[in-house]
């Protein structure tokens, strides 16, 4: 299995947002959702990121947290940020992220890892874009830290997402077209987020809308696996690019994602 991209043949082309007026984009909202596993080290970081975002966003913004399988003060973190609380125990962030979606209630969605930051220019770039002929996107994306090991990681990887077409790290698109698309499938337990992005693209071409990327307001993500595993821990294991691609390693996911810091 791996990311392909789908036709869609549906009536409704519509999704786009049309906000001719500053009054009209006060009552937009958006919904960041973000998946947390024992996150107590991160979530307030990432938490902050949105509402810095959220300050100077021309919408309201509301922050859903999906625990899953938590054991430390993850939620008690999140209640406290006012973070409305959603749960789901699997192993697969599709259906933690699907999850996330159905406790918002934004007109707007973004997704965004525990361990990453958005930019603070992030969500009201997305507004633009969204009010353009852009069925949605995602993000250009840095490390925390530089190494050696993590540009050439990062030179083994391009081959990989520059085969879909598609940016990565925090997708962001209307309510309308997440739906129109059945949200992320819970067929891939790894790159989940790579078939979102194939799969709304795909949606986008059907109603005449193309593919964004937020470039000038980067993304910084955490290095906490490469702390883990070593910078160069994808030159160790030839075959690890590729079987996380595959989508149903269930072997890769656990140990790369869901077994992480029980």
């Amino acid at each position: 299995m791996s990311p392909t991209g789908v036709n869609y043949n549906l009536s409704n082309h519509g999704g786009g947002l049309n906000l001719p007026v500053s009054d009209a984009q006060q009552r937009m909202k958006i919904s960041v959702i973000i998946p947390a596993h024992n996150e107590e080290e991160y979530l307030p970081g990432g938490l902050e990121a949105v509402a810095k975002a959220a300050a100077i966003c021309p919408c309201d913004v509301e922050t859903v947290v999906v625990l899953n399988r938590c054991t430390d003060r993850t939620e008690e973190i999140a209640r406290n940020a006012g973070a409305i609380i959603a749960h789901e125990e699997s192993k697969n962030l599709s259906l933690i992220r699907n999850a996330g979606f159905d406790a918002s209630s934004g007109d707007i969605i973004v997704t965004v890892d525990a361990d990453s930051r958005l930019h603070p220019q992030f969500l009201r770039i997305v507004v633009g874009k969204l009010k353009q002929d852009i069925v949605g996107g995602g993000a250009f994306v840095l490390p925390e830290r530089w190494s050696p090991g993590i540009v050439a990681s990062a030179m083994m990887l391009f081959p990989y997402i520059a085969k879909y077409r598609v940016s990565v790290a925090a997708f962001w698109t209307t309510r309308e077209y997440f739906q129109a698309i059945d949200g992320f499938n819970p067929d891939f337990v790894t790159v989940e987020d790579i078939d979102f992005g194939v799969r709304l693209r795909a949606h986008g071409k059907t109603i005449g809308k193309k593919w964004g990327t937020v470039w000038t307001a980067p993304l910084v993500t955490s290095c906490r696996k490469f702390d883990q595993f070593g910078d160069w821990h994808v030159f160790t294991d030839r075959t690890f690019i590729r079987r996380a691609f595959e989508g149903d390693n269930r072997e890769i996911a656990d140990l790369y994602w869901y077994n992480q810091r029980d």
